[in-house]
């Protein structure tokens, strides 16, 4: 199971979504002002499937709507958003899967603004642990996309990844390491699929 499978699952999920606390409420808050202030990143990155493999690559992430993993050589697929669409790339099967962003659970993350109280979005469960915090999101009416669970440190708060689950269940954890803030937006071509000409970058 790779991330692009993940989000491309079609069965119907049955999450509810959660009472909120007012403490609830304020963290929600909180970690909306983090990621809305998230403009450009780059980081490493660390991908366990739901068989237990494993792949590690380069992300760069620019919000609104644009995200490129690379995987590190010889793994060949690319996982490209942007401009609306989620590019899965896997040449070893000559397969390439598109599907509108707004449709999948980490449109959620790259959406223009973080809303995750809003009418498109609610919160299926935030779990507390020392250190880290994740909150677990599903699209309202779109359930059969999946859910989304981001994890955060907690001190300071920091995006450190998060799970991809689909409707029959299964997981696609990502670890983030390496964090980045980028000095400049990275150019459009970086998130723009073209299988002639989308060689993995090797800058940042």
């Amino acid at each position: 199971m790779f991330l692009g499978a993940s989000l491309l699952a079609k069965a119907p999920a049955r999450a509810a979504p959660m009472t909120l606390s007012d403490q609830d409420k304020a963290l929600l808050a909180q970690i909306e002002a983090y990621l809305n202030a998230q403009k450009s990143v780059t980081a490493n990155f660390l991908q366990v499937a739901a068989d237990g493999s494993t792949r590690t690559g380069k992300a760069w992430l620019q919000r609104p709507g644009k995200m490129r993993f690379a995987y590190d050589p010889p793994d060949p697929q690319l996982l490209v958003a942007g401009f609306g669409i989620l590019t899965y790339y896997d040449p070893d099967l000559g397969q390439t899967s598109n599907i509108p962003l707004s449709t999948t659970p980490l449109g959620i993350l790259l959406a223009p603004r973080v809303d995750l109280e809003s009418a498109d979005v609610y919160v299926t469960n935030i779990l507390r642990q020392p250190g880290q915090v994740d909150v677990t999101l599903v699209r309202k009416g779109k359930e059969a996309a999946g859910s989304l669970t981001l994890s955060f440190a907690t001190d300071p708060l920091e995006l450190r990844g998060w799970v991809v689950t689909d409707a029959q269940g299964k997981q696609t954890i990502v670890h983030l390491y390496d964090i980045s803030p980028a000095a400049r937006p990275f150019p459009d071509s970086l998130f723009q699929f073209t299988p002639a000409t989308s060689p993995i970058p090797s800058g940042g």
